[in-house]
């Protein structure tokens, strides 16, 4: 069963439950904005990635107007919702200044596999040590599904765009893994490099070899 929507397309990828504070300044989407919170009702952001307007995108519930400012200007917040796909795309909703699409409402299967989480978790703890930033990992909840922290990994957007088109849970846990794994010799590298950058032209305590 399909339904109309109001678009947002935007360079960005937002996932369920996410919570989301934009800007927002352009007319259209002022209209969008008044229209949508007025009414209760929800509008949608489409990653637009690669001079398009994607498929897939995520619903999104205006809780608050935060501020507005004297040109029409608005601060609001917003939380992630349903995954949906577009059906038919429409530049101009009938009647107004912004897009809107015909979608349907997508299902997930929160399959997930407990030795992938486990070894998610301890590359994640690498990566965040090698940061120096272990607090994120000690705030990270044992229930963490791979939305909750799709942004703090370093994905390129259209990695994480990657991880939206993905219906199973376990899916998207194979994907962050195999990213762990590939980034985390880089990671070290790097960091060793800045070290090195560190002691350059410093007095070197170096232990000669025995030969």
């Amino acid at each position: 069963m399909t339904q109309f929507l109001p678009l947002f397309p935007l360079n960005i990828v937002v996932y369920p439950g996410e919570k989301l504070n934009l800007h927002i300044f352009e007319p259209r989407y002022k209209q969008l904005v008044h229209d949508c919170f007025d009414a209760g009702k929800p509008f949608g952001i489409p990653p637009f990635l690669k001079k398009g307007v994607s498929e897939i995108g995520t619903e999104l519930i205006i809780s608050a107007i935060d501020k507005t400012y004297p040109g029409g200007e608005m601060d609001i917040k917003c939380k992630g919702g349903n995954l949906f796909r577009i059906v038919n795309f429409y530049r101009a909703m009938p009647g107004k200044l912004y897009a809107g699409g015909e979608i349907e409402y997508l299902t997930d299967v929160d399959d997930e596999d407990p030795i992938l989480k486990i070894q998610i978790k301890e590359k994640i703890q690498h990566l965040y040590e090698i940061l120096g930033l272990a607090t994120l990992y000690l705030n990270l909840p044992d229930n963490f599904k791979i939305y909750d922290i799709a942004h703090q990994l370093g994905l390129s957007v259209e990695q994480e765009f990657l991880l939206l088109q993905r219906r199973r849970e376990s899916e998207r846990q194979a994907i962050v893994l195999a990213h762990l794994i590939a980034i985390l010799p880089v990671v070290e590298e790097t960091e060793r490099l800045k070290d090195r950058v560190k002691l350059n032209g410093h007095f070197k305590n170096l232990t000669p070899p025995n030969f």
